[in-house]
């Protein structure tokens, strides 16, 4: 029997005690994995956007360039302007038979929120293609 002694007894009465190995055993192996995988869990997720190189995107009388600064400061083809003017010209340029596309350019230090309301206010006003302006990757 599973449980039964191998001495000689001559009354085959089973063994008492319980054989701790195989639990000893996977206990360390449970330990190890959570040291290796527990270091994973802490690490925060770190975003910086890349710098892409792709051909660079035609200037036509319909494109539209938004550039955002660090402090959330916009401006309309190199002219400063306010969110409330800036929605004013996205639906006049919506409106339009042939509509513009926007190109937005955004520091590396604007807030992504700043970003997502521009894109937004483009998009309820009607502009459908937003293309972001990136800087070229240094040659090497």
């Amino acid at each position: 029997m599973a449980f039964g002694g191998l001495d000689n007894k001559p009354n085959g009465s089973p063994m008492a005690d319980i054989n701790m190995t195989p639990l000893i055993d996977v206990m360390l192996v449970l330990l190890v994995i959570f040291i290796i995988t527990a270091p994973l869990f802490t690490h925060a997720i770190r975003l910086d956007l890349p710098k892409v190189s792709s051909q660079p995107a035609r200037e036509t009388p319909q494109t539209i360039t938004l550039s955002i600064d660090d402090a959330g400061k916009l401006y309309w083809n190199d002219a400063p302007i306010r969110a409330a003017d800036m929605r004013a010209r996205f639906a006049a340029a919506g409106k339009a038979a042939d509509k513009p596309e926007l190109h937005l350019r955004a520091s590396s230090g604007t807030r992504y929120e700043i970003v997502a309301q521009v894109m937004g206010a483009a998009q309820q006003a009607g502009i459908e293609r937003i293309g972001f302006v990136t800087q070229p990757v240094p040659a090497r």
